[in-house]
This record gives structure tokens, C-alpha cells and sequence, in this order.
């Protein structure tokens, strides 16, 4: 059998290339993975890199071999229990090798599942593959300090280090043959005379003549040399300049309800999805604020710190968190400058008609500004008035406004996918 071993040489991460090959070929498994890790995994260690299981029967590789030819004359025995179209009974349960129920056995040999470990990097760039901020547009230029080094030409100035060396060679060759070209037909035609009468007849030769045009070749292969091989106005350099890159300003409300009918369990998941929220934020989106609120029968504006940590409780007034959201609105966000997401969690249960005034402060408020917004519920129960509230919201915001339902820790990923994967655009 014969085996084609690529050795060529990668510069610096001499691995980099054949990995990337490798999670290419397997990314399904490692999705998956992924995937499994969302829900075993405790809050702190949602960012952390993954051990990746890929079963054997998925680990074969192509190989290259000699195929069989030519012509074979074989003598194959025969039997005296069975003839030509006779059918063979299947094996009793555990007769054959490996069936159901055949025990320990002190022979033969197998391979462990193929286990290899994915760094944070690329477990965050699984993780959040193919996600993007819905209806984001670029307002207007987010400060002057995102600028971006584009190539721009060849200049005749610059530093050492952007010196192009096969420019500058190639304008130094150019003007030499430029200052010598005239020279060297001249040369050329001085050398076939000086050979034509060197190769005369000795008595017909003119030494002095010889002499004269030796002289006039030294003289005039001097002049060449002189020329310079290099100078300084060959130089040529590589242009870099900086150029703006516009980006989109952009803001995240999170509203996560922390009432007393939010148990632990369920304050723990919509932790998670914040989270999930969070790093995919900090990853993907470099002029990103991020505004946390949590409320109960009233709203507050909390650290990152508090938001995740704080055992503060109390009743149920979704309207609070709306009308401070509101409020933070009109007075650091303005919508011809900002592209303003919101999202929500809570687990249905409001405070008697709050859920309409929710309904008047999204609709006439809120969602006029919004680029999108994304409500969760966790619970197993039936909907209750919010979720229908809710409802009328989306059926008058198709696109900028969803909901969805968890019920345990296994739907959060989906769901956090479904909410924000890429849209594609007609």
C-alpha cells in the first residue's frame, strides 16, 4: 500500500493550516459538541475552550493503492452442505463474533473514540457562527479612531522597513540600461572591430590601429562601470495609508425580570442567555454598549456585576423595565445615530393590566425606534396575558420584533441561534 505524505514546509505556525483543514472536516461533530457543552456547562465556563469526541468508524482516510490486474485464474473449494441458490440461516442471537450478550473475551484488538481539545478562539467562533444583529446599518462614523492600513501605491519616499526591493531593483536595472544603452552598441560595434582585425593576417595587421581600439574599449567599459548600480532616487517604497473604517454604533438593552415568581432555576436560564448574549457582543461587535436592567415592581440600571450577581427581588411590573428603557433612550441613545436592540426575559407572570401598558409602550414608544427586539419566556406553563400582549406587538413588527419559548436548559442555544442567525436578504 502506498501513502502520499505532504511535508512541505508552513511558515511559522507550522500546524495552522492542517488544523484548519481538520475542524473544517469535522465541524459537524464539533458543532454538536458545542452545542452539548451549552447545557452541561456551569455560567462561568460558557467561554472556555471543548474536548471533542470524533467516534472511529468517522476517522478513515482516503489512501492511494495498487489496484489488482491482470489475468487470475483462481480454484475456490466447494462444500457439501449447500448448492448454488440455497439460502444461509441468519446466526442465533449472540452466535456471531461481537453480537449481543458474547461476553469478555481475551482476544482481538479495537480504537478508543479519537478525543482532541478546541481552544476558547475557535470554541466562540463555533459557538457563534453564522450570527449577526438583525436590520444593523451604518449611521454615521463612531468616533476617529477606527482606522484600518490599506496598501496605496509605491511612493519615492519612506521608512527602511517598507522598502520594495524588486521596484527598487527593477528601476535601478531600467536606468542603467537607459544611461548605457548608447555605449553599448557603441562597445558592441568597437569589439567586432577590434576581432575582425585581430583576425587578420599577421602581416596585414595595424597595431596601431588595434592599440587605438583597445584603448577606446577600456576607456568606454570604464564610462559604463561607472555608472551607478544603485542610487538613491531608485529607491521605491511600499504607500500604506490609514483609512477610516465606518462603523455602526449600536446598543443592547438587556431586561431580565428577577421577581419573586422567577425561581432559581428560572433566573439561571435567562443568566445563560444573557450571557450567551454578552460574549457574542464583546466577540463580534466592536462599538457595542450594553444596558442592564433588571426589574421587579421597579426598574433599576445595574452593572454588569450586579446584573448577573444580585439577589435583590421582589414583585412583578414589566412596565418599569419599559418605561426605564424608555427613558435611557431619549436621554444617551438617539435613534438617527444609535441601532437599538432590546432584549427580554421573563417568565410570564405581570401584575394584573400591566401587561396592556406593555403593549402601549413597545407599540407607540419603543419599537418605532428599534432595530429589533427579542422577547424569551421560561416556563412550561401556558402562556399568560404578556405572551398574547406580546403577540399583537409582533403581528405589527414582523421583522424587528420575536419571541420565543424555553422550557429547560437545552433550549437556550436553539433558541439564542434562532433568534439571532443571519437573515437572508431578498
Amino acid at each position: 500500500m502506498s501513502y502520499i505524505i505532504d511535508r512541505r514546509l508552513n511558515s511559522k505556525k507550522k500546524s495552522t493550516v492542517n488544523r484548519q483543514r481538520f475542524l473544517r472536516r469535522y465541524r459537524a461533530h464539533i458543532k454538536k459538541a458545542v452545542g452539548n457543552a451549552m447545557t452541561q456547562r456551569s455560567i462561568t465556563d460558557l467561554n472556555k475552550g471543548e474536548k471533542i469526541a470524533i467516534p472511529t468508524r468517522d476517522l478513515s482516510e482516503p489512501q492511494f493503492h495498487h489496484g489488482q490486474g491482470g489475468v487470475n485464474d483462481r480454484v475456490l473449494p466447494g462444500n457439501k452442505e449447500f448448492v448454488q441458490g440455497d439460502r444461509i440461516p441468519r446466526p442465533g442471537g449472540g452466535a456471531g463474533q461481537g453480537g449481543a450478550g458474547s461476553g469478555a473475551s481475551d482476544r482481538g484488538e479495537g480504537m478508543d473514540e479519537f478525543v482532541f481539545q478546541i481552544s476558547q478562539e475557535e470554541f466562540l467562533n463555533f459557538m457563534f457562527e453564522g450570527l449577526e444583529l438583525p436590520n444593523m446599518v451604518k449611521r454615521k462614523l463612531a468616533g476617529n479612531d477606527s482606522f484600518h492600513t490599506v496598501r496605496a501605491g509605491i511612493s519615492e519616499e519612506g521608512t527602511p522597513g517598507r522598502l520594495n526591493v524588486v521596484r527598487s531593483m527593477r528601476a535601478a536595472n531600467a536606468r542603467r540600461i537607459a544611461l548605457t544603452a548608447k555605449k553599448r552598441r557603441h562597445l558592441k560595434t568597437l569589439l567586432a572591430q577590434l576581432t575582425e582585425e585581430e583576425q587578420k593576417d599577421p602581416a596585414l595587421r595595424d597595431r596601431n590601429k588595434i592599440q587605438a581600439l583597445q584603448e577606446e574599449v577600456r576607456a568606454l567599459r570604464q564610462r559604463i562601470e561607472r555608472v551607478p548600480f544603485l542610487d538613491d532616487f531608485d529607491l521605491k517604497y511600499n504607500l500604506l495609508v490609514r483609512q477610516p473604517r465606518p462603523s455602526s454604533k449600536a446598543v443592547m438593552f438587556c431586561l431580565m425580570d428577577v421577581s419573586g415568581s422567577m425561581n432559581q432555576a428560572t433566573k439561571d436560564m435567562a443568566k445563560r442567555f444573557f450571557l450567551l448574549l454578552y460574549l457574542f457582543l464583546q466577540r463580534n461587535y466592536e462599538r457595542t454598549e450594553i444596558v442592564f436592567i433588571r426589574h421587579h415592581t421597579s426598574a433599576k440600571e445595574v452593572d454588569e456585576e450586579e446584573f448577573f450577581y444580585s439577589r435583590e427581588t421582589g414583585g412583578t411590573i414589566v412596565s418599569s423595565a419599559l418605561k426605564l428603557m424608555q427613558k435611557v433612550m431619549q436621554e444617551r441613545y438617539p435613534s438617527s445615530e444609535w441601532n437599538i436592540y432590546g432584549a427580554q426575559a421573563s417568565d410570564g407572570d405581570n401584575w394584573n393590566d400591566d401587561s396592556s401598558t406593555c403593549y402601549q409602550l413597545l407599540v407607540n414608544n419603543i419599537m418605532p425606534e428599534m432595530q429589533y427586539y427579542s422577547y424569551i419566556e421560561i416556563t412550561p406553563r401556558d402562556h399568560q396575558a404578556l405572551w398574547h400582549e406580546y403577540e399583537g406587538v409582533q403581528s405589527l413588527f414582523p421583522d424587528h420584533f420575536a419571541m420565543e419559548q424555553i422550557i429547560d436548559v437545552g433550549d437556550i442555544y436553539p433558541v439564542f441561534r434562532e433568534l439571532f442567525s443571519k437573515r437572508v436578504t431578498s
